[in-house]
């Protein structure tokens, strides 16, 4: 998406070069350049102690498996962003979590920060937010996933 106006005072943006970067938005007004802004989002790889079970959601009425995500709050780090959207969404807290990578999904302009998490292989206690949920071994998991979704592509590279 092209930004073309400032962000701060509404003023129309001009493209200037910018050594080193090329081509950026710039803001008469302000003085400024415009680099891109974008959402930032969290999704997690919810795994049993043992890691050999995945838990997967279905929401918003739509019938494919998918991972719990979120956005990042405004002033919030990620690993709090991950730990939250667990406990809002399934009532689970983290035991343990570590980042994955990255990918910035196109559609919503986003920036998706993956993480595998770990918690007790309990009953969750999902919000309005989740339609249905499930504990899958892994190779089932990678079967049930939405085609060509962000869990596809994570549980295609997970051990």
């Amino acid at each position: 998406m092209e930004m073309n106006c400032c962000m701060r005072c509404g003023a129309r943006l001009t493209l200037r070069e910018l050594p080193g970067e090329g081509m950026i938005p710039y803001c008469e007004s302000c003085g400024d350049f415009r680099f891109p802004v974008f959402s930032t989002a969290v999704s997690m790889l919810t795994l049993n102690p043992e890691k050999t079970r995945i838990l997967l959601i279905t929401q918003y009425g739509k019938p494919h498996y998918i991972l719990p995500a979120g956005y990042v709050d405004k002033g919030e780090n990620a690993e709090h962003a991950v730990r939250r959207e667990l406990m809002e969404e399934l009532g689970m807290e983290a035991l343990d979590l570590r980042y994955l990578n990255s990918h910035y999904y196109e559609p919503s302009e986003t920036l998706m920060l993956n993480y595998s998490v770990t918690v007790e292989e309990t009953e969750p206690t999902p919000n309005r937010e989740v339609d249905s949920w499930r504990w899958f071994p892994i190779d089932e998991a990678r079967r049930v996933v939405r085609p060509g979704g962000l869990a596809e592509r994570l549980l295609k590279d997970w051990p």
